[in-house]
């Protein structure tokens, strides 16, 4: 039997996370078109952001999204991830009993550093994970200047 400290905290943290998903997916589920067998809900993929010496990495987490279901824009230094996940019927004779995937359509925006070269963006999506590379422009190195006295 492993022990666990308890901590108010994560217990309220815990019902807010309850309560919010509830109100999040109850809702439009019930407004759902049966016919296409989707809800009307959206939402938002996590997003990690990182960076190296050379770029910037933003990697969303989208499982069961196709490429084609994809957009990724850049408009006036913001980039904006954005799609659809959608909900397959499976089959006829198949009834769900509890859905706690999120489906319908997302989107994602974030400001771009001012030194991305905006023009070397590139996207890829492999196993569930789209990869953003943002690559930064050349910074051009200060160059000395000798001051003359005279």
């Amino acid at each position: 039997m492993t022990l666990v400290n308890w901590s108010p905290f994560r217990e309220m943290d815990d019902l807010f996370n309850q309560y919010s998903r509830l109100l999040g997916r109850s809702l439009p589920a019930l407004e759902a078109d049966s016919a296409a067998g989707k809800a009307a809900a959206s939402w938002r993929p996590a997003a990690n952001i990182s960076e190296n010496g050379k770029e910037y990495l933003i990697r969303a987490e989208l499982p069961e999204v196709d490429k084609k279901d994809i957009d990724v824009s850049v408009h006036e230094g913001v980039i904006t991830l954005k799609g659809e996940r959608r909900l397959e019927k499976k089959s006829d004779d198949e009834k769900h009993h509890r859905i706690e995937s999120f489906y319908g359509s997302f989107a994602r925006s974030f400001v771009l550093p001012a030194d991305v070269d905006q023009a070397k963006i590139t996207a890829e999506s492999r196993d569930g994970v789209l990869t953003v590379r943002l690559p930064k422009k050349e910074v051009a190195k200060p160059k000395a200047i000798e001051v003359q006295v005279g």
